[in-house]
This record gives C-alpha cells, structure tokens and sequence, in this order.
C-alpha cells in the first residue's frame, strides 16, 4: 500500500519521514506518552528513526497506516491504523494516536481520527475499527467517545507494554455506527 496524505480543515496527515524524527523524539519526551502508550521511555533519537523506518514498511506491506498530523507545518501527533486485517466482509483495525503536550485540548487528535476513520472505512472498506487504552486514560477515551466509539468493556491485565500488564478499556466502532458520541458506564469527567 502507499502511503496517502490526508488533509482536514486544519491539519495535513502524512507518513512520518526522517525530517520529522526530531520533532518525535522531541515529542516523545513527555512522560505522559509512554505512561499510556507502548512508546519506550527514554525515547531516544534512535527509537524515532526506527519508528519512521518501521512506518514505512508497515504502509509498503499494508500491515499498518501510520500518519504524522501536522498543524501549520508542526507536528502534533500521531495516528494510525494497527494490525489491519482483511476479510470477505470487510476487514477491521485498531485505531491508536497520541498528541504532543503542546497541542491538547484544541481537537487535533478528533479531527485527525475522523479523517483516519473515513479513509479506512471508504478506502480500506473495514467493517469494525476497536480502540483500546489503559483503563483511566481519560483523555484517550474522551477522544474515542467523541469519535462515537462503543464502550465495549474492561480487559483485565489484557494490555502489555515495557510497564508491564494494565488492564485496559475496549471501544469499537462499526462501519454502519452513526458515529455519534454516546455515554460510556466510565467516568470521563
């Protein structure tokens, strides 16, 4: 698969290339990524070099679609589509990102997860696209809801990292889904 550009309102997603690993690793210093994501901690130049070169072969053998989002040209996050898979009926992903502190709270990561979800469900025709998060990552969680993911549970001890097991929360999100937010039963503050 090649990699594609997607452009919102406000924001152009591309693949990340070897000019952006600076602004990752840069990034990816905040400890509040690898406190909810599986990004190594320290996050050193290297692991964003290898980040960039993983993301090109996982576009090249369509495993994965990874895009950088950018805002007038600075990064402020990343979003992708992990483990895709296809099927007669249409295949399915998990969508995954994080936002660099700087850009929180301004609706980056929503408007970036819609154009990532459109494409993948009019692109890639997925029928289901999960999400999952260590229980307690509210922000995460806001995002997904927002996004109208489906609360669909709690997976004990279910998510692996460098930290260890955590247990995890569950979303997903159907390709017929109106994608209205809707209440999840968790406390999103």
């Amino acid at each position: 698969m090649e990699p594609v550009t997607l452009r919102t309102d406000r924001l152009v997603l591309r693949a990340p290339t070897a000019d952006d690993v600076d602004a990752i690793t840069s990034a990816c210093q905040d400890p509040e990524i690898p406190r909810w994501t599986t990004v190594p901690s320290p996050y050193t130049r290297e692991h964003g070099e290898g980040f960039v070169d993983l993301t090109a072969q996982w576009w090249a053998d369509g495993s994965q679609a990874i895009w950088g989002v950018f805002h007038d040209g600075v990064l402020t996050g990343v979003v992708g589509l992990h483990h895709i898979t296809a099927h007669d009926a249409g295949g399915s992903t998990e969508l995954g990102y994080w936002a660099t502190a700087e850009s929180r709270g301004r609706g980056f990561m929503v408007e970036a997860s819609r154009a990532v979800i459109e494409w993948g469900f009019t692109e890639l025709a997925l029928a289901r696209i999960s999400w999952r998060a260590v229980a307690g990552n509210v922000p995460s969680a806001r995002t997904a809801r927002a996004l109208g993911f489906r609360y669909e549970g709690l997976m004990r001890q279910a998510l692996t990292s460098p930290r260890g097991r955590d247990d995890g929360w569950s979303a997903g999100l159907l390709a017929s889904d109106d994608r209205m937010p809707v209440d999840w039963p968790v406390a999103l503050g």
